[in-house]
């Protein structure tokens, strides 16, 4: 096979601007790069990536942390954290924690410290400072995503005000008896997501002027089955039945647009229904929903690792907590009640 030296003549530049265009690590102008890659193409080469993990002490490879793999939220994440590390020229390595809590354990007390990745990023994982800790030991920059790590740099989503915004959006229309599908117990462990996601739902309403019923709130599991059947208990009484659900997210709110239809009722002429997270099927289902934009997330957390890992990046300066956008959506899953 064909040596980086040949690569170098046949394309008219050095071995260190080869080494640069086809590792994707450091500057080289677009002419250069075309040249190079045109020059390893007509001579069958390929980097190895055995040569290069020996000769900078890194594998190229990123461990990504998730707590549920079978969750759209999650998925859409690490799609595009993977997107973004494939044009970077890194691999990823998938650590799925929805098992027992002893894979945690394993995950941050065994493989991700036998230095087989060369950074980290934690989705939605509240780590504890023993976990932090033993990651800054050996020098393996972390990124979280979905809440703030004391001493990591986090992307984080305000889920109280991204609750506060979807509930807001029905009382504009004048919704006065909102309903509340959120996470149980279960579901609130890292970032308190269910918890804070129900204090901006409480909070609009009583900034409203508006009682906070407890009878208008549901748990369910963030899935549509969960959903589905948090919203016929909500919506089968037939007396004081809510004119609006705000739902914890896309896949409960779907949920509970199947459980009103079932149940005779037009969305949004008898109810409507609102969610978080923008789901590839919102816009199918015409839900109204506030967009956090996972994709989004994931590659930005690529690029702030990359601000630690690619020497030309090394002094770009980074908040410890970057502010994730978010944006409602209005569908017609929402509309003024009934008169």
């Amino acid at each position: 096979m064909a040596g980086i030296e040949e690569v170098a003549r046949l394309a008219g530049v050095s071995t260190a601007t080869v080494s640069r265009a086809l590792s994707g690590r450091g500057h080289v102008s677009p002419g250069s790069k075309a040249k190079v890659e045109e020059a390893a193409a007509r001579l069958g080469y390929v980097v190895s990536s055995n040569a290069s993990s020996l000769a900078s002490g890194r594998t190229r490879n990123i461990g990504v942390v998730v707590p549920f793999l079978n969750r759209w939220f999650f998925s859409s994440v690490l799609e595009g954290a993977q997107q973004a590390l494939l044009r970077r020229g890194y691999d990823l390595t998938l650590y799925n924690l929805s098992g027992d809590g002893q894979e945690r354990s394993s995950v941050f007390e065994h493989f991700l410290l036998r230095q087989r990745v060369d950074a980290v990023i934690a989705v939605s994982l509240e780590l504890t400072e023993r976990e932090v800790a033993r990651l800054h030991e050996l020098g393996k920059p972390l990124v979280g995503v979905g809440g703030p790590i004391p001493g990591v740099r986090t992307l984080t989503i305000d889920d109280v005000a991204v609750a506060r915004l979807a509930t807001e959006h029905l009382i504009g229309l004048g919704h006065t008896r909102i309903a509340h599908i959120g996470g149980d117990l279960e579901f609130d462990m890292d970032f308190h997501l269910p918890t804070n996601r129900r204090i901006g739902y409480e909070g609009a309403l009583r900034d409203a002027g508006l009682d906070v019923d407890p009878r208008l709130f549901a748990p369910a599991d963030f899935t549509i089955r969960g959903g589905y059947h948090a919203a016929k208990q909500l919506l089968g009484a037939p007396h004081d039945r809510p004119t609006a659900i705000f739902a914890a997210s896309d896949e409960m709110a779907i949920g509970s647009i199947l459980a009103a239809r079932d149940l005779g009722l037009v969305v949004p002429r008898d109810v409507s229904i609102a969610g978080i997270d923008d789901h590839d099927l919102s816009d199918f289902f015409g839900l109204t929903t506030v967009a956090q934009f996972p994709r989004v997330q994931g590659e930005m957390a690529v690029d702030i690792l990359m601000d630690e890992l690619e020497p030309g990046d090394a002094d770009a300066a980074t908040p410890a907590a970057t502010p994730l956008p978010y944006e409602l959506r209005v569908r017609s899953s929402t509309a003024r009640p009934p008169a």
